[in-house]
């Protein structure tokens, strides 16, 4: 399957031009892809805290704790 035309790869390359897609924008594509690392575990690290905080909450439950180590 040939994208730009070529049916055999035994040409010269530098004459055949752009071998992929939207070549030219590789550091818009790093940036973004960076920006939405950081924004991905930004979004995570406030999911866990709040999880977190819930779960401590929810351990210093002094009555529950006693009643789950009374039951077993």
């Amino acid at each position: 399957m040939s994208t730009i035309g070529y049916t055999s790869w035994a040409v010269d390359l530098a004459d055949v031009g752009p071998l992929y897609p939207f070549q030219g924008s590789e550091m818009l594509m790093v940036a973004l892809g960076v920006i939405f690392w950081l924004g991905w575990h930004r979004m995570q690290f406030i999911r866990e805290d709040e999880h977190l905080k819930r779960a401590s909450k929810r351990a210093l439950d002094h009555e529950k704790v006693q009643k789950s180590v009374e039951r077993y």
